[in-house]
């Protein structure tokens, strides 16, 4: 009888109705990974990173449990100025050659007012540091072809010299080329990965 009834409880508790941790894959045709940095001391040049994937567990009850990897293909970089986007691309700036990806791991998820504060590893040219990245999350809906969709927009500054990205050229009237502040901005749609069916037995 105790066996049945730990039986019936491990079933209810793994149903879709009560499972509260789901995972989410990013989806790269609508997802974006966009920067910012200083030009000339006097305006931003703006660009992004076109190829982005990454896994989202999510545990909408205990935020705590969830994690989030990513990967960025750095060789798509797009500034809208290819002559620029090769210099990027060489070793004065990511040297994709040697350094194809950047990541991220996460290791810390926690609520911070409406949104989510998430802590992790930002790999990037040879260099790991840590970061943070204020996110928010919407609700999940339905896209046209049935699936469960979710956004999320997640930000974040570094120091480029942190990662050995320390490439510049000083200015005639002070200061320099290319400023060290990077704002980083993820512009990411989700989509929940669907339970394998049952087998049949």
């Amino acid at each position: 009888m105790k066996r049945t009834l730990a039986a019936v409880a491990a079933a209810t508790l793994l149903s879709p109705a009560f499972a509260l941790a789901s995972t989410w894959n990013v989806d790269a045709s609508h997802s974006t990974a966009g920067f910012a940095v200083r030009h000339m001391m006097i305006s931003k040049t703006r660009g992004q990173f076109n190829k982005v994937t990454g896994k989202v567990n999510l545990d909408d009850k205990d935020v705590t449990r969830s994690t989030v990897e990513a990967t960025v293909d750095v060789a798509s970089v797009d500034t809208n100025e290819p002559k620029r986007d090769e210099h990027l691309r060489s070793p004065d700036f990511f040297d994709v050659a040697k350094f194809p990806n950047m990541t991220f791991k996460s290791t810390k998820v926690e609520k911070a007012g409406a949104g989510l504060k998430v802590t992790g590893d930002l790999s990037m040219h040879g260099v790991t540091k840590p970061v943070i990245f204020e996110t928010s999350v919407t609700e999940p809906t339905k896209n046209p072809w049935g699936m469960t969709i979710r956004g999320v927009e997640a930000k974040t500054k570094i120091s480029r010299k942190d990662f050995g990205l320390t490439w510049n050229k000083a200015l005639e009237t002070g200061g320099v080329v290319v400023g060290d502040e990077v704002e980083i901005t993820l512009d990411v749609e989700l989509i929940q990965e669907q339970a394998a069916p049952a087998a049949k037995k």
